[in-house]
């Protein structure tokens, strides 16, 4: 029996296009307006990417991570690329996150959210609406979706025909994923044979133990005659960073079963660090729209900030609906970070707390590269855990930059990247990434920091 269909109501509607009233940080700028209007029309009419029941399962995943009874991993590229979104890159970065949620699942003896920043992570926020390079000054390149990277008047124009080419390549995307996920490439016992060739290489034989340990309790579930053709799927979602309008609310449509709007770009959005300003436009946007929120969180947040963001975008303090970003720094996390947990806590509110060890971490090679340095991130990602530990309260996921590939753009890891290697191998066009190995590295580690926590 098909559900009824529940009309559209116009107070909705004008909810959502309030922003249009408020400031609005970090929009580039267009210059054919009769061009952009068309454009979002027609992105307005095409289907959406991802569906509400999808979006509503994973509310009910991250609320679960809240209690402490799932974690999340999220992880993917800085800012994708069009011209990177091929079979090959895009099945690496899936079977990364695989390969490090196995891992997790084992050392948490919990299940994990598998999330890429992916199918969607076309724009990014600059810290100037320009870039001189000698004597030649341009619009700063805002991602594949606003304008081009290669330092030419026509390349940095912002072009809206690229929102478009962001659907659809995000829509590729999609395809991938879906097949990668449900096809049988997620089985369990493939992607544990994944992880022995990492374990094999001498530099990571520290890790060898727990990946016996994962071995052998694959062949017990075996031989208790587990059902593996159950893990041979496994659910996968995709997200990003909510930044551009003129994508966003073309994109948003109102559920047919219930009359609410969904941001159907992406499963999960997340506000970033520079465009979460209460009075702003992205946060009364996403306030309107009943996707799970991620909310990114610096080291000059104030405990204000936090509650007020809470009032704001999870008046109704439900369950799954609002994630904490903390990027402070490793420097800083211990000091910053326990005042707004201590605040959020003592207020009764359940958001999920997650760590990106990335953005708070960057640094400048002499050779002039953006880098980080590995331990900074897992120094970063341990003071996550033990503010949780020491507050009692409960440390959910962790969100990093990462590729499937053999980059070389964050120093240190087993692999001992110096500068040197970043000269060879360095491929980002934004901001540094960990590599395969580093990646796999870094959920060992986390691995046993959960398995103390």
């Amino acid at each position: 029996m098909n559900e009824p269909v529940v009309a559209a109501d116009p107070a909705v509607i004008a909810g959502l296009d309030n922003y249009v009233n408020l400031p609005a940080a970090q929009q580039p700028t267009w210059p054919d307006q009769a061009d952009l209007v068309r454009v979002r029309a027609e992105l307005a009419k095409l289907p959406p990417l991802v569906f509400a029941g999808e979006v509503d399962i994973l509310r009910d995943r991250l609320a679960s991570a809240a209690q402490g009874k799932a974690f999340l991993l999220q992880g993917g590229d800085c800012a994708e690329t069009f011209s990177d979104a091929t079979a090959d890159r895009i099945r690496n970065r899936v079977k990364t996150l695989l390969q490090m949620a196995v891992v997790l699942t084992y050392g948490a003896s919990l299940p994990v959210i598998k999330m890429g920043r992916m199918a969607g992570q076309f724009a990014k926020p600059r810290s100037s609406n320009d870039e001189t390079r000698e004597d030649v000054t341009l619009p700063a390149y805002r991602g594949d979706a606003v304008n081009g990277y290669d330092f030419t008047l026509e390349s940095r124009t912002a072009n809206p025909e690229r929102l478009l080419k962001a659907y659809n390549t995000s829509a590729s995307t999609l395809n991938l994923i879906r097949a990668f996920t449900q096809g049988g490439f997620a089985d369990l016992r493939s992607v544990h044979e994944w992880n022995r060739g990492f374990t094999d290489n001498p530099a990571n034989a520290r890790y060898e133990s727990l990946a016996k340990e994962i071995d052998r309790a694959i062949k017990f579930m075996a031989a208790c005659g587990a059902d593996f053709d159950a893990l041979r799927t496994t659910e996968f979602y995709v997200s990003h960073e909510a930044l551009l309008f003129d994508y966003e609310r073309p994109m948003t449509r109102i559920d047919s079963r219930t009359g609410t709007p969904y941001d159907t770009s992406g499963h999960f959005i997340w506000i970033g660090e520079r465009t979460r300003q209460l009075d702003g436009a992205h946060v009364d946007f996403m306030s309107r729209v009943r996707n799970p929120i991620g909310v990114k969180l610096g080291p000059t947040t104030s405990t204000s900030d936090v509650l007020d963001l809470i009032d704001k975008l999870d008046p109704n303090r439900e369950p799954g609906r609002l994630t904490f970003i903390s990027r402070m720094g490793a420097s800083k996390i211990r000091e910053e970070l326990p005042k707004l947990v201590e605040a959020v806590r003592d207020s009764g509110a359940n958001p999920l707390w997650i760590t990106d060890p990335m953005h708070g971490n960057g640094m400048t090679t002499k050779n002039g590269y953006k880098s980080r340095r590995f331990d900074d991130v897992m120094d970063e990602v341990r003071g996550f855990f033990e503010v949780h530990r020491a507050l009692g309260t409960v440390p959910g996921g962790i969100h990093v930059e990462l590729t499937g590939d053999d980059v070389a753009e964050c120093l240190g890891g087993s692999e001992h990247i110096d500068e040197a290697t970043l000269e060879e191998r360095y491929e980002s066009l934004c901001d540094p990434r960990l590599n395969h190995s580093q990646s796999l590295e870094l959920a060992f580690l986390v691995a046993e920091a959960l398995g103390n926590r």
